[in-house]
């Protein structure tokens, strides 16, 4: 794309945070695609490692070399080949998200990843304040919850036909109290991120949003 040509000797890092079902990976996706960006999506990480945790049910004391030895070598794009999305797996990323030792393992698998990829977007909850802080273009994705509960449950009702949208509605509200009040790198927005409200703009007005911004750092 002409973006792409004309900024091809720069470097270009996007975080791009938010609470559940905010919108952030879609934005992010969409404007990795436009700028050719190495995406990466922490949120799919934690699933993995949930999943992981579910599948195989290592013992709690080798719960942490596990999945160092599962993450050590990932294919990211292997991912998309197993479905993360279901509540069972939400309810344990949840859990293990605020485990210390285990965010280390996956926070070191995306510095590795900002390392290897000069040009990337990496979305999640703490990539602008602990991944990339130091990434000159930083978004911040909010969404009401009527609106974010619609999305994640027209999302997980394909493989959970009985899921209730009020039950949906809830994980995410216990979700985002939980990701705010954690100890460890908790959901913050950093002073610098652009707010991206999902719920008053269509694809095409936040992928607008997003790319005057982008464009306005690239030519400083």
């Amino acid at each position: 794309m002409e973006q792409n040509l004309k900024y091809k000797n720069k470097k270009l890092q996007i975080s791009c945070d938010g609470g559940a079902a905010t919108g952030k990976s879609t934005g992010a996706k969409m404007i990795s695609k436009k700028y050719n960006l190495k995406f990466l999506s922490s949120g799919l990480l934690y699933r993995y490692a949930g999943y992981l945790l579910i599948k195989y049910k290592p013992k709690t004391k080798n719960r942490l070399n596990f999945l160092i030895r599962k993450f050590r070598n990932l294919n990211y794009k292997n991912l998309e080949k197993i479905n993360l999305h279901t509540q069972e797996i939400s309810n344990i990323s949840a859990k293990i998200a605020k485990i210390n030792k285990i965010r280390n393992v996956l926070k070191r698998y995306q510095l590795n990843f900002a390392k290897k990829n000069k040009n990337c977007c990496i979305e999640g909850r703490d990539i602008s304040t602990k991944i990339l802080p130091e990434s000159k273009v930083k978004f911040f994705f909010i969404c009401d919850l009527n609106t974010a509960s619609k999305r994640r449950f027209r999302e997980l009702r394909k493989n959970s036909p009985k899921l209730k949208l009020h039950q949906v509605k809830k994980a995410i509200r216990i979700r985002n109290i939980s990701d705010i009040n954690r100890k460890n790198s908790p959901l913050l927005k950093h002073r610098d991120s652009v707010v991206i409200d999902t719920g008053k703009l269509s694809k095409q007005a936040m992928l607008k949003k997003m790319s005057n911004y982008v464009e306005k750092v690239l030519s400083e």
